[in-house]
């Protein structure tokens, strides 16, 4: 028996041809291939750290499959975008929460940058 062979642009262990894809991350230009995620593109980068916690511990791609919202970043002006679910386009400007305000998703604001007051209330 032979062996089955896949075509290279169904395989994806080992594709065909990439196809470059430029995004421009906190300012700074970085190139990777069209299909991979956002957060792929950065961890490429060997960044991990996408944002802070209230508490100000780093936060970067947990779960992966867009469950825990801590890789939440800023895309074309767009906030709360998981990285993790976000196919890359070529030009995308992405702001990261490390330096960046980012607004908040859900009922937990804090896990997103913004604090709670004592009384529990989000503040403003």
């Amino acid at each position: 028996m032979s062996p089955v062979v896949m075509p290279p642009a169904g395989d994806a262990v080992h594709p065909g041809a990439a196809t470059p894809v430029a995004i421009v991350v906190d300012g700074e230009r970085v190139s990777g291939i069209l299909g991979q995620t956002i957060a792929g593109i950065i961890m490429a980068q060997d960044v991990l750290r996408l944002r802070d916690s209230r508490e100000a511990r780093p936060r970067g791609v947990f779960c992966g499959i867009g469950v825990c919202f801590d890789c939440l970043v800023t895309v074309n002006g767009v906030s709360d975008v998981r990285a993790c679910q976000r196919a890359a386009v070529e030009g995308d400007e992405v702001l990261t929460g490390v330096d960046a305000p980012m607004g908040f998703v859900g009922e937990d604001a804090t896990s997103v940058g913004r604090g709670r007051s004592e009384q529990g209330d989000v503040e403003s």
